[in-house]
């Protein structure tokens, strides 16, 4: 599966209305269970550096990082402000639809390590947005990519919602691949056995 020989339909939804209204009304709920959200805690801690320059992209009212360790500056970009504005983590933060543009407002090198949980299935071009994510790392610096098997569905692309567990992860290789922008890209497995299955894909800045 080759994210360059997908149709334009593959990256379809149900409902294509503007996405700023779909996400207009706060939504102040966790989207994966304890469990998985326990293994993107984990996942953060292994790659997240200590004191760095955090970006969470797609963020909402939490950010799963530690609560025991401390960044010098955790960035979140989202789609409702008051989410974004709730959540205690953000040092800093910007309303921002990567899905009408998928650059972000953000300066070249200026993050140590990036997380996208559980939103990948959303971005209609995420190809783009990983080679965005990209450009606003220091090199070496990882993206972490979480994913689990519940989403909306009306805003899930056509092709997420036609795979299995197993196809999700291939091609979220492949979006990292055709960024063009990565390096060491490899998936874990991080599901906890019980509720929620959590996958990871993971890539770092060339």
């Amino acid at each position: 599966m080759s994210h360059l020989n997908l149709p334009p339909e593959a990256f379809r939804r149900w409902d294509e209305t503007p996405d700023a209204r779909f996400y207009s009304l706060p939504r102040f709920v966790t989207h994966i269970d304890a469990g998985a959200i326990a293994a993107v805690t984990q996942l953060y801690r292994e790659y997240f550096p200590p004191g760095g320059d955090i970006l969470d992209v797609c963020s909402s009212w939490v950010s799963h990082l530690p609560e025991d360790v401390t960044y010098r500056q955790v960035t979140g970009i989202g789609m409702n402000a008051a989410e974004l504005a709730a959540n205690p983590r953000l040092t800093d933060w910007v309303v921002h639809d990567l899905n009408t543009k998928p650059v972000l407002p953000l300066a070249d090198a200026s993050f140590d390590a990036a997380g996208l949980c559980v939103s990948i299935d959303y971005l209609t071009d995420p190809v783009a947005v990983l080679r965005d994510i990209g450009r606003v790392l220091r090199p070496g610096g990882p993206l972490v990519v979480t994913f689990s098997n519940r989403c909306f569905p009306t805003k899930a692309i056509a092709i997420w919602l036609m795979l299995d567990d197993a196809g999700r992860c291939r091609l979220v290789e492949n979006f990292f691949r055709a960024a063009g922008v990565w390096d060491d890209i490899h998936t874990l497995d991080r599901s906890p056995g019980t509720g929620d299955p959590l996958y990871a894909v993971i890539g770092r800045r060339r």
